[in-house]
């Protein structure tokens, strides 16, 4: 067995897209899709808005998404199709990146603009300075409060569905990180973020305690995702052309392997004779010590078989999750 240091080391999606992917000989069944849509969804859609709109595309059931937008906010959604869905989890915990425009002096009950005034402040003096040095505080790892209107459950119900009947629950602030926050324009009264945070980061969370900070008040006007993981919005289909890819059997183009969620992992190439063992689910020996937990295994041929899971106790690696891939899956 051996190293699969060739073995998609880098992502296609931060190659350039669809543009460096590489060309199909033939196309695959739509029965055997198993991979990513970087998509850029638009303003006034929600993610389960655009997962339909791949399944009637498509003609595909499995479907799912990797990491909610809030219906106002647009930018990079990752679409999982077929036995992609199963790594949807992987490529959750990737780095986001936004960009945010925030208004001071105005708050609103859902922390955004399509909410209710709940304050407004006569006038916005805040200096350029003062933003910079409140931005400080929010860096690093922090305790975040998640806003009510979230899709996180209370007792089974959802945030958002108690807020509107007015209803408001005590919550617990979450453990998030921020990566990077940069301030890269300040008109008065609104300034332009750059963020970069972790998973469960809530931006509207953020523009509003820098505003209660800066003793003003503040919403989220707009908001942008412009990557997720290594999938950036430079990289993202329309849905027209989403819509015209399955149309006129381009699909293949425009979807990633779903292996493309697990780059961060380090990858082995297996004999036959392993190869047959891991898709029994059962332990293996004999891979050659690798960093971190995880690692991709690759056939001889190159096709992705599965995650596999180091047991250091037994000294053996276990079998994470075992993919079904047909010849010709992209």
């Amino acid at each position: 067995m051996q190293r699969g240091d060739g073995i998609r080391e880098y992502c296609l999606a931060c190659a350039g897209g669809m543009d460096s992917a590489p060309v199909r000989e033939a196309e695959p069944t739509k029965t055997a899709i198993a991979g990513i849509l970087n998509i850029k969804k638009p303003s006034g859609m929600t993610s389960h808005d655009v997962v339909d709109r791949v399944r009637k595309a498509s003609g595909i059931r499995r479907v799912g998404h990797a990491g909610t937008l809030d219906p106002a906010a647009s930018g990079v959604l990752l679409v999982c199709m077929g036995e992609a869905t199963r790594v949807s989890e992987y490529l959750m915990e990737g780095r986001k990146e936004y960009e945010a425009r925030i208004r001071l002096g105005i708050s609103t009950d859902t922390g955004d603009s399509e909410g209710k005034v709940t304050h407004e402040a006569p006038e916005v003096n805040t200096t350029r300075e003062q933003i910079d040095q409140a931005l400080s505080h929010f860096r690093g790892p922090i305790q975040q409060l998640p806003p009510m209107y979230s899709a996180l459950k209370y007792k089974g119900t959802a945030l958002y569905k108690l807020a509107r009947r007015g209803i408001e629950v005590e919550r617990s602030p979450r453990p998030v990180e921020v990566h990077d926050l940069q301030l890269i324009d300040w008109s008065p009264p609104s300034l332009r973020l750059v963020v970069e945070c972790s998973k469960g980061t809530y931006i509207r969370a953020l523009a509003r305690d820098l505003g209660e900070m800066l003793g003003t008040g503040a919403h989220l006007q707009t908001l942008v995702r412009v990557a997720s993981g290594c999938f950036t919005l430079d990289s993202a289909i329309s849905l027209g052309t989403l819509d015209d890819s399955f149309a006129n059997g381009l699909w293949p183009y425009i979807l990633h392997p779903l292996d493309e969620a697990l780059l961060h992992f380090q990858a082995v190439v297996v004999d036959q004779e392993t190869e047959t063992k891991i898709r029994q689910g059962q332990q293996v020996k004999g891979l050659e010590p690798l960093d971190g937990p995880f690692c991709r295994a690759y056939s001889s041929s190159g096709r992705f078989i599965a995650l596999l899971r180091y047991e250091q106790e037994r000294e053996v690696w276990q079998p994470r999750k075992v993919f079904n891939l047909h010849e010709g899956t992209t």
